[in-house]
């Protein structure tokens, strides 16, 4: 492996932030931490400043749409370190990344060593090109590949590992295909609109995870892109986010936010700096109607409040829905409740809030929930009982603890 040059400030940055890392958790393995404090990430974003590049909790833009929306970035360093630990990646291994930028090839090259090899993928050549020039800079070898990542890269096959840095709504054919039989895929992946960074391991046909941690990832294009279907309501102010199906008649939410506003509160409390991300997939996996919400902050009126403004769990029934709210609870932090609106809003929020207070006396300090993915002509009543989504190309499972 070729010694990456470094000066005596990047070299202090990457040390700094693999610090913080392995100070909060994300890195646990030497090698994983000795691949962050070796490959230079500012050779990789050279468009920002070197202490942007090092923030440990940053992820860098590196290309946008027509829109200004991100379609394209290099991850938080959090985020690629937490991939990698749950990858298990090793020297001497076999492994393909399907979304590429550069760095974290880099860092997967690091970790498997000469002795091992790394393929890259994207199907955008902008990307391609730029995840050439930052590993020619870089000094690190990889074969970098144009190819739509739904597809893999067979001539490579197979692979020990399987990294997948983009956001995927289903898992493809190809890539267990292209999966030794003892083989880890790790896949950012959505499930009812929330996305969970998944280590698969191959039982025949069937993928068990080993892990599921929160994440955020640009989405797949190509062949593999599912877009959110969004119903609007007063104008653009507030957005309903459909991931698996919206309402059979979305014109039937128009006039719900007209009337007053519901509240029910649940009686749980969390820290205001305690995560509850094991709450939102038990929203999501239990409750019929599962949406996200949004407001708009610059045409936010204060006509509903959620716990979070950019995404925050809600359930639609015909001509009303409810969303997760908070309220101050002094020194405890918050307390979990729900706003409902429409005609059925007061039910609806009663049972969100019913359905927070389940999580409370039963999940909240358990182990999450078990995710299997089933081929697609799975039939249900063969699976375990759990909540069943049905993608193109598989069945997940989510079967939480029974108390």
């Amino acid at each position: 492996m070729a010694e990456p040059t470094s000066s005596t400030r990047d070299q202090e940055l990457r040390d700094q932030m693999t610090d913080a890392l392995v100070d909060s958790g994300m890195i646990a393995s030497k090698e994983v931490e000795e691949a962050f404090r070796r490959v230079p990430r500012h050779l990789f974003a050279p468009e920002v400043s070197i202490e942007k590049a090092y923030d440990g909790g940053r992820a860098l833009i590196t290309k946008r749409d027509e829109h200004g929306v991100s379609i394209s970035s290099i991850s938080a360093p959090s985020i690629q370190a937490t991939m990698l630990e749950q990858s298990r990646l090793g020297r001497g291994m076999r492994a393909l990344e399907i979304g590429s930028g550069g760095y974290h090839a880099a860092l997967m090259a690091e970790i498997v060593g000469p002795d091992g090899t790394i393929t890259t993928i994207d199907i955008d050549p902008d990307i391609i090109d730029r995840a050439h020039v930052g590993l020619e800079r870089a000094g690190y070898t990889a074969t970098v590949k144009l190819a739509d990542g739904e597809l893999g890269d067979p001539t490579g096959a197979p692979y020990d590992r399987i990294i997948v840095t983009v956001g995927a709504w289903d898992i493809p054919p190809a890539w267990t295909d292209q999966l030794t039989d003892d083989g880890i895929l790790t896949v950012p992946l959505r499930m009812n609109g929330l996305t969970r960074s998944i280590a698969f391991r191959k039982q025949g046909d069937v993928l068990v995870a080993d892990s599921a941690e929160i994440c955020g990832f640009v989405a797949m294009q190509g062949i593999g892109e599912h877009n959110e279907q969004l119903i609007l309501l007063r104008g653009r102010e507030v957005g309903l986010r459909f991931d698996e199906g919206e309402p059979a008649d979305p014109y039937l939410l128009t006039g719900a936010l007209d009337g007053p506003r519901a509240e029910a509160w649940s009686g749980v409390t969390v820290g205001r700096s305690e995560s509850f991300a094991g709450l939102q997939l038990w929203l999501a996996s239990t409750l019929a109607g599962f949406a996200t919400m949004s407001v708009d902050p610059e045409l936010d009126t204060g006509a509903v409040a959620p716990n979070n403004r950019i995404a925050s769990p809600a359930i639609v029934a015909g001509d009303s829905f409810a969303h997760l709210a908070v309220r101050p609870a002094g020194d405890a932090g918050v307390e979990f409740g729900a706003h409902g609106y429409g005609p059925a809003g007061p039910p609806l929020a009663e049972r969100l809030a019913g359905s927070v207070a389940r999580w409370d006396t039963e999940q909240r300090h358990g182990p999450g929930p078990a995710i299997t993915a089933y081929p697609a002509d799975t039939p249900v009543e063969q699976m375990p009982g759990g909540f069943v989504l049905t993608k193109r190309h598989r069945r997940l499972l989510i079967s939480w603890p029974q108390s």
